[in-house]
């Protein structure tokens, strides 16, 4: 039995403390906010509740040995994509309904395609569940991993997700679909590796799931599991330094106590980690690409909007005019797009809304908040009001206009996601998609890290294989 402090209470960092008191240790959560769950977070006002971080369940078979009790209910269409010449198309998780769907849609020529794609998709996957996602991986790791030919074929090293799509894909819809999947990783699709071709697959083969009352009672249940196996949870409780040389000793707290520990979990984003919170600054290669960040509008609407789903994607005419702005590409430095893709939630669950009303998340991808070439001040007086505005107006223009349905607006910058998580610039997840995150091991012994910017990356299924790789590692004794 060791006595273990997990840094920061976010999924990774609980799911962890429930695999390690599991284990027999002795676990205390020190956690720098008022609540638990980190970006997995909500927001309550005027009789409405919104899920301020992520809104779709998938891989719920990640979340079965957590001992949570969840419920969740399948989503039917995955997600309704509003392409800019009209067209409309549900996903689902049944491989025939999608392809009828997509035949129907955009032509059975784009059905085919997609069919092939799939095949090269699902082998994509099985070789990363096999070989990365549930195992430690570091750069020489993956450099000595016994591939077998197929499965390096398959995942396509040296291939961006945009050339992968463009060789299967000929319709320029179904392009567009596949690259809004790199930034599920927080990666622009023409640099992202080909790998992530994973990443709807899993969400599609396996399902996406709400859970009734919104994804914020996922947190409600990791700290119910903690209590209920004798994790201390410390909220309002800031670590400032990690006590260490070559070993871990314990931590010390913003007020100047000094806790002993045995082993050290830390669910901070990676590059705060290894920046400010060790004796020395210990930078990573693998933290340079950060995530991109985003822009959110939470809304308060009157009445029904019966063309919406659950999940829904309004798509720009030039997706990558909105790459070039988030990214700082294109000999521009980092800005707001002016035509963006909107992404709208929108449960159809009387626990987050009042009748005849609805609970709205919008969210468009932004650059992170500072200074320098691929970021924006989003602190700007002015900026965050107007670009609501902006919003507002794109999706108008795509046939949505709710600006006279409004009760309210709550806006969410990358800044203040910054200020209230402790991510650098509000970065989504915190290193961009890539197949080589900070290992889950550190070079510290007793030092482990878990969370979206870890091994294997962000996302809730990703963050909670994280935290059971790094028990795995740290085991019993």
């Amino acid at each position: 039995m060791s006595d273990i402090v997990v840094i920061g209470a976010g999924v990774g960092g609980l799911a962890a403390a429930i695999k390690l008191a599991e284990a027999g240790h002795r676990v205390t959560v020190h956690e720098r906010s008022g609540t638990t769950g980190g970006k997995l977070a909500a927001f309550e006002r005027d009789g409405f509740r919104f899920d301020t971080g992520p809104s779709l369940l998938t891989l719920p078979q990640v979340f079965a040995d957590l001992g949570l009790g969840l419920r969740p209910e399948p989503l039917d269409p995955l997600v309704r994509h509003f392409f800019p010449d009209g067209a409309v198309l549900d996903s689902s998780s049944d491989h025939a309904v999608f392809l009828d769907r997509i035949g129907a849609a955009l032509g059975p020529g784009a059905a085919r395609d997609w069919a092939r794609f799939w095949r090269r998709a699902e082998r994509i996957w099985h070789a990363s569940w096999e070989s990365v996602l549930q195992r430690p991986v570091t750069a020489a790791s993956l450099a000595r991993l016994s591939w077998r030919v197929r499965d390096l074929a398959a995942i396509a090293p040296g291939r961006s997700l945009r050339a992968l799509g463009r060789h299967y894909l000929h319709d320029p819809r179904l392009r567009m679909l596949l690259d809004r999947y790199a930034t599920y990783a927080g990666a622009d699709p023409r640099r992202a590796p080909a790998a992530l071709a994973a990443i709807p697959y899993a969400e599609m083969a396996f399902g996406g799931w709400y859970l009734p009352g919104g994804l914020i009672t996922l947190a409600g249940a990791l700290r119910a599991r903690c209590d209920e196996l004798g994790v201390r949870i410390e909220l309002n409780s800031p670590v400032a330094a990690i006590l260490a040389d070559r070993k871990v000793r314990g931590v010390r707290l913003g007020d100047g106590t000094e806790v002993r520990a045995d082993v050290v979990v830390s669910d901070v984003d990676a590059l705060t980690l290894y920046r400010d919170l060790l004796p020395a600054p210990r930078p990573l290669a693998a933290l340079a690409d950060r995530s991109l960040a985003g822009f959110v509008l939470l809304l308060g609407v009157r009445g029904e909007t019966p063309e919406l789903a659950h999940h829904n994607v309004f798509f720009p005419r030039d997706y990558d005019a909105e790459f070039d702005a988030v990214f700082g590409d294109a000999g521009r430095r980092a800005r707001p797009a002016g035509d963006p893709t909107v992404f709208v939630t929108r449960a159809l669950d009387p626990a987050v809304a009042p009748p005849g009303h609805e609970a709205w998340f919008v969210l468009v991808n932004a650059a992170p908040h500072g200074t320098g070439w691929h970021r924006v001040d989003w602190r700007r007086a002015g900026l965050a009001q107007a670009y609501r505005d902006r919003v507002l107006a794109v999706l108008a223009a795509r046939g949505l206009d709710v600006r006279d349905r409004l009760l309210f607006d709550e806006i969410r910058t990358p800044a203040d996601l910054a200020d209230a998580t402790g991510a650098p610039g509000g970065a989504i997840y915190g290193t961009a998609g890539g197949l080589v995150r900070p290992a889950n091991r550190s070079r510290v012994e007793g030092l482990f890290l878990v969370g979206g910017s870890a091994h294997p990356g962000g996302g809730l299924p990703m963050v909670t294989l994280s935290a059971k790789i790094a028990a795995d590692q740290i085991g019993r004794t």
